[in-house]
């Protein structure tokens, strides 16, 4: 058997495992995700309450607005109701609909104000009567409930209606579930599973698993129908829900 001399050996050992060495660095990089697919995580949005009540201060019904969720949401400040229900009353009274629902929240609660359902039902109206959605459906469940306003289911499907019309998800299940009962309507499975639809599309569970029953009592005819409608379905504007 011929034999090598050991420096012969250590240097062909050496280039071996240089080239491995080579190899081992190609798979990585070759593995390791690329710079533009890293997920970068989103920088939380930092809210500077003086620069806010500057414009608030000066009468700026949007400012005064977001001054009073920032108190009644504790961001930045110590959550103080009373000051949200200050500031949300100084836009309310400009006309400002998303402050007109954020006071009617607060009346129904009873957080920074007393609790008064008929207070909470007259905001919400005002700010239902411009479109605003979100008071929208809260009239509606006032009505449903008979708080602060007389029981009148009609009423209740009339800003549903509304609300729905524009989008909102919540307001889209109770009409669903109008249709499917029969409640102060016509019962109506089409127009049911519409609505129903469109609920579960927005990730509702209930809206889903009531779709799902309706649909049982249906003919192909109308599934076909009610999915052509929900299909169909355009909001009127886009849906901001008060935070």
């Amino acid at each position: 058997m011929k034999l090598f001399p050991a420096k012969t050996t250590s240097v062909k050992l050496l280039g071996i495992l240089t080239v491995c060495l080579l190899l081992g660095l190609v798979m990585v990089a070759f593995l390791a995700p690329r710079k533009g697919t890293v997920a970068i995580p989103e920088v939380a949005a930092i809210v500077n309450p003086d620069a806010i009540r500057t414009k608030a201060e000066r009468g700026d019904a949007e400012a005064q607005k977001n001054l009073g969720a920032i108190y009644a949401g504790g961001q930045s400040v110590k959550q103080d109701y009373q000051e949200a229900a200050r500031w949300y009353r100084q836009a309310a009274d400009q006309g400002h609909a998303g402050a007109q629902t954020a006071l009617g929240e607060l009346y129904e609660a009873g957080q920074g104000v007393p609790r008064d359902d008929a207070e909470a039902a007259k905001w919400y109206r005002r700010a239902a009567e411009q479109g605003h959605a979100p008071a929208q459906y809260s009239l509606a469940i006032l009505y449903v409930m008979g708080k602060g306003v007389p029981h009148d289911n009609a009423e209740a499907l009339k800003w549903y209606r509304q609300a729905a019309d524009q989008g909102d998800a919540l307001a889209q299940y109770n009409l669903g579930m109008r249709y499917y009962e029969g409640n102060a309507v016509a019962p109506d499975p089409v127009e049911a599973y519409k609505w129903l639809s469109l609920a579960a599309a927005r990730g509702m569970p209930d809206a889903t698993k009531a779709r799902d029953d309706v649909k049982r009592t249906m003919t192909r005819e109308q599934i076909a129908e009610g999915r052509r409608r929900s299909d169909a379905f355009v909001a009127k504007k886009p849906v901001t829900r008060t935070q």
